[in-house]
């Protein structure tokens, strides 16, 4: 009697906290999927325009310079931010147990973090961004987006003070560094860049930090957060290794600051500063096996569940792009492969490997396994789930693979100097048209996936006291042995 009584309060509880975020999460979700879908019409355009320079030759708004530039902070701010944000918001009133009495001062802010990121957009393509690399929106919107951050954040971090019980569980560790890191990642480069009339080699340098800092030290630990609440939940099983937690989560915060500086190797700055820079990203390796390998030995635990939820699926596939995204970290870092592909195309595989293999399929398994908790509704198309973890998997291999195996074979060219240079720029031809196929099953499967978060925003789901399976029939809950839609 005393245990049926628990679970009512427990259920009663998880209910009232899912109401408390439900508007704020469904919003970030729901507009971040927007932005995803412009960011991937922008990286579209921008590979054909690479191997097609003439397409779209009238319209100076979307030049091959400013819609890549576009491309890029689309995804980071329009999706990336705030896809983390929704996935803030919702762990950690889950794990604290707390419902947020602030919704909406979060909802305001993302509105306002929406409006900066159009402004920010409209910018660039008129010719007024700053040129720095992922801090190109004009500058007075980087004060907007730090106080939106705030507004966000601050409110997690208060959940986390009142929290019920003193048990502070593995996604917390990540949460908690992600939120009180960012505010000094992102204040520290701005501040030096737009505020200091710095040198433009320091810019620069500051530049290279930022992109590395802001993917290992924020998208990276909230990638993980959620893969370490979702793989449990749904396999029913602990965490593989405790103390291979611990040690994951301590060695990615000892190498994330100091990567970065690699990138301007070379050029006329202390060399140590390199060397640290690749030093870090070549060790970057050891957090993302020992990540990989918690994690998976944890789904592997059991296998039959993992296969039927669409969660764990996407998430175990982020924690795979984790893993060789560790592995590709050291082979470009090498100083013997660095000089070669450090002005190349690679660059760009790399990154779309982190912030799109690992960061954006992450927090696919985490809007699957979050949306039916906070609409009360089962997600509506098995088939539409299938086509967007196929398409998006095999998009992303074959946009990772091309850029950088093509800018390999684009720095290879770049070092013959006794070639002309025109060689080395279209040498990656064939690879660009493969990339552009590449973004347009990308687009495909976002279609599906935009489709269907609004129709569950919409809330035509059906109602079910069951997660959606990837199968037909399920009589049985992968989330735990109460096999509820509300259960944690």
């Amino acid at each position: 009697m005393s245990n049926q009584l628990s679970n009512n309060l427990d259920s009663s509880l998880r209910t009232s906290i899912d109401r408390s975020v439900s508007n704020p999460v469904m919003f970030f979700f729901t507009s971040g999927a927007a932005w995803l879908a412009v960011a991937v019409l922008l990286g579209i355009l921008t590979s054909v325009k690479s191997h097609w320079p003439s397409f779209l030759e009238g319209c100076g708004a979307l030049n091959t310079g400013r819609a890549y530039i576009a491309h890029l902070n689309v995804l980071i701010y329009g999706w990336a931010f705030q896809a983390a944000f929704g996935t803030i918001v919702w762990l950690m009133a889950r794990l604290c147990r707390k419902p947020s009495e602030k919704s909406g001062v979060i909802l305001m802010a993302g509105h306002l973090w929406n409006l900066g990121v159009s402004i920010g957009i409209i910018g660039i393509l008129l010719g007024k961004g700053t040129g720095v690399p992922w801090m190109e929106f004009p500058v007075a919107t980087w004060v907007i987006f730090l106080i939106c951050y705030v507004l966000i954040a601050v409110w997690s971090f208060i959940q986390f003070r009142v929290r019920e019980g003193g048990h502070v569980y593995v996604s917390q560790w990540y949460l908690l560094s992600a939120i009180f890191l960012f505010p000094w990642i992102y204040g520290t480069a701005n501040i030096f860049i737009f505020v200091f009339d710095g040198h433009p080699v320091m810019t620069s340098a500051i530049a290279a930090w930022y992109k590395s800092a802001v993917v290992l030290l924020f998208f990276i630990p909230i990638a993980i957060a959620s893969a370490y609440y979702i793989a449990p939940k749904v396999t029913g099983r602990p965490v593989y290794s405790y103390n291979l937690a611990i040690f994951g989560f301590w060695s990615l915060m000892a190498v994330g600051p100091w990567a970065g500086m690699q990138k301007l190797m070379g050029a006329p700055l202390p060399p140590l500063l390199g060397y640290l820079g690749a030093g870090a990203a070549i060790l970057f390796f050891i957090p993302a096996i020992t990540v990989g390998l918690n994690i998976l030995m944890t789904v592997r635990s059991n296998g039959e569940r993992a296969k039927q939820s669409p969660s764990l699926r996407f998430t175990a596939a982020g924690i795979i792009a984790l893993v060789t995204m560790g592995i590709f970290g050291i082979f470009l870092n090498l100083p013997s492969v660095l000089q070669g592909v450090q002005f190349s195309m690679s660059g760009y595989g790399y990154e779309m490997l982190a912030l799109y293999g690992v960061f954006t399929m992450c927090m696919f398994g985490a809007i699957y396994f979050i949306v039916p908790r906070i609409t009360m509704r089962e997600w509506l198309s098995i088939r539409f789930i299938k086509m967007h973890f196929n398409l998006s998997v095999y998009g992303i291999i074959a946009i990772v693979i091309g850029s950088i195996l093509g800018g390999y074979l684009q720095g290879n060219a770049q070092q013959a100097w006794d070639e002309p240079w025109m060689n080395a720029a279209t040498s990656t031809y064939a690879w660009n048209v493969f990339n552009s196929f590449a973004w347009f099953f990308i687009l495909i499967s976002n279609l599906f996936f935009c489709l269907h978060l609004l129709l569950m925003w919409m809330r035509l789901g059906r109602r079910s006291n069951h997660p959606t399976l990837l199968i037909e029939k399920h009589g049985d809950s992968p989330h735990g042995l109460e096999g509820k839609i509300q259960t944690t």
